[in-house]
């Protein structure tokens, strides 16, 4: 992830969307636990703020391991400088699959939630149909992350994710499975300052 990180970086990427996760390996003794997932000890993590520290904005899926044993978020995704995005959805209806995560005081995993259930996309082949996760979830806050970048070209990577995680439907009252919640982009471009 860090040395892809780097090479989006290289090529002067404003914008990352993620939607890989660290969490066990082939080699139990890499193996990472849920409270490894606390923004800073892991090797994507770590690589993640400083992607984040040089103004890239990051959009990280939460994981779909809600389900399992495994349950908390994923590395990247909780990186201190990283939008960790859930699924729900179409509905706003938490997606039970959606990894969930902690609030420790300021640090909110996951950040946000977005539509990632039953959700209409398209596949490989062209075809279009119905699939879920967090990988569906993430791209479409990227793809409102770029929009708030081309909007206003000054404002930093942090500006940018406050105003999403200020604008979400929960922002008063974040949980473990949505964060913040749902973000209204329209109040994100307001508290950014951005002028349409």
């Amino acid at each position: 992830w860090v040395v892809g990180a780097e090479m989006a970086d290289s090529v002067g990427a404003d914008v990352i969307n993620s939607s890989l996760g660290y969490t066990q390996f082939d080699g139990d003794w890499m193996d990472h636990t849920c409270a490894d997932m606390n923004g800073y000890t892991n090797p994507s993590s770590r690589g993640a703020n400083i992607a984040a520290n040089k103004g890239i904005a990051l959009s990280i899926s939460a994981g779909n391991e809600g389900g399992t044993a495994w349950t908390c978020i994923s590395s990247p995704s909780d990186a201190l400088n990283a939008l960790s995005i859930a699924a729900t959805d179409s509905m706003g209806t938490y997606a039970p699959f959606s990894s969930g995560g902690t609030i420790n005081g300021n640090y909110v995993k996951p950040n946000i939630a977005s539509d990632g259930w039953n959700t209409w996309v398209g596949y490989d082949d062209g075809t279009l149909g119905y699939g879920s996760g967090t990988s569906f979830a993430s791209p479409v806050n990227a793809g409102m992350m770029a929009c708030l970048l081309q909007a206003s070209p000054g404002i930093t990577e942090s500006g940018i994710r406050l105003a999403i995680e200020r604008s979400a439907s929960q922002y008063t009252h974040p949980d473990t499975l949505l964060g913040y919640g749902i973000p209204n982009y329209l109040n994100a471009i307001n508290y950014a300052g951005i002028r349409v």
